[in-house]
């Protein structure tokens, strides 16, 4: 039996309210993140996600209290994180409420670090978050293409990890960062294309693809959500095992409960709620 595809609205925080932009540029206030997060849990996401996405461009912590805040208004699953570093504030995000917590800039400074937060927590609590952007010397690719490759051709470059919220580049390819990232522990990739972020002009199916290919835990696909035939082909096509979005569901532009009825017409697992 097939697991079930999830559905995972984010709230990206700058501060105390929740923000979106578009290729992580041009930020927009859309509301308070414990409204926001009880309105989700009541129209059945299967999870929700919270990220402070100015923490490691501002050198702070993650507002734990936005965290308790999100917490308190839950049934369902919370990841949240931003800015990192050690085992001692991923654990003050856990206490705060959360079920796991992501790790991005800290650990592709200090790769040791998804060992040693894995070692205390668990694999299935640290999720490694990748903002990645495609070369522009790169050749674009098809997903039928990437589906023929070889692992090896996978990992040639084809787009560039950034951290610092998308504000720094690194030369690391993302697909071997994902496969190095699994191998010191983390239980989960949460997958972002920033070409895509904000643009409603699809998922990136290709990226998806590849790092789905080459690592085996859950990739959340993250960015260009628009309308239910973009989730249809993130997890046909792109391989993901959860799709997450923020702008199509905070603007009331998509329904979760339609889109879950449309995913499951076309043969989709997904949790449905009565």
């Amino acid at each position: 039996m097939s697991l079930a595809r999830r559905i995972i609205p984010c709230l990206d925080t700058d501060g105390a309210s929740v923000v979106k932009g578009v290729r992580f540029v041009n930020l927009r206030d859309a509301g308070d993140p414990a409204e926001l997060a009880a309105r989700y849990n009541r129209e059945g996401a299967d999870e929700l996600v919270v990220l402070d996405i100015a923490a490691s461009r501002d050198r702070r912590g993650t507002f734990l209290e936005t965290i308790r805040r999100v917490a308190e208004q839950l049934a369902i699953p919370l990841t949240a994180g931003g800015g990192v570093r050690s085992v001692e504030e991923g654990r003050s995000i856990l206490r705060a409420g959360a079920d796991k917590l992501t790790v991005n800039t800290a650990a592709v400074l200090r790769p040791e670090l998804i060992e040693e937060l894995s070692r205390e927590f668990g694999a299935q609590a640290v999720v490694l978050a990748i903002d990645a952007k495609r070369c522009a010397k790169c050749p674009d690719r098809s997903v039928a293409a990437l589906h023929q490759a070889s692992n090896s051709a996978l990992a040639s470059g084809a787009w560039e990890v950034f951290v610092r919220g998308g504000r720094e580049a690194t030369g690391r390819d993302a697909v071997a960062w994902a496969q190095e990232a699994v191998a010191r522990g983390a239980g989960e990739i949460l997958l972002t294309s920033m070409d895509r972020d904000g643009t409603r002009s699809g998922f990136d199916c290709a990226l998806t693809a590849a790092v789905s290919r080459a690592v085996g835990v859950p990739v959340i696909a993250s960015g260009g959500a628009d309308n239910p035939a973009d989730f249809l082909a993130v997890f046909s096509e792109g391989r993901a095992d959860a799709a997450l979005a923020a702008s199509i569901f905070h603007d009331n532009l998509q329904r979760l409960g339609e889109l879950k009825q449309f995913l499951a017409s076309h043969g989709i697992p997904v949790r449905l709620v009565a």
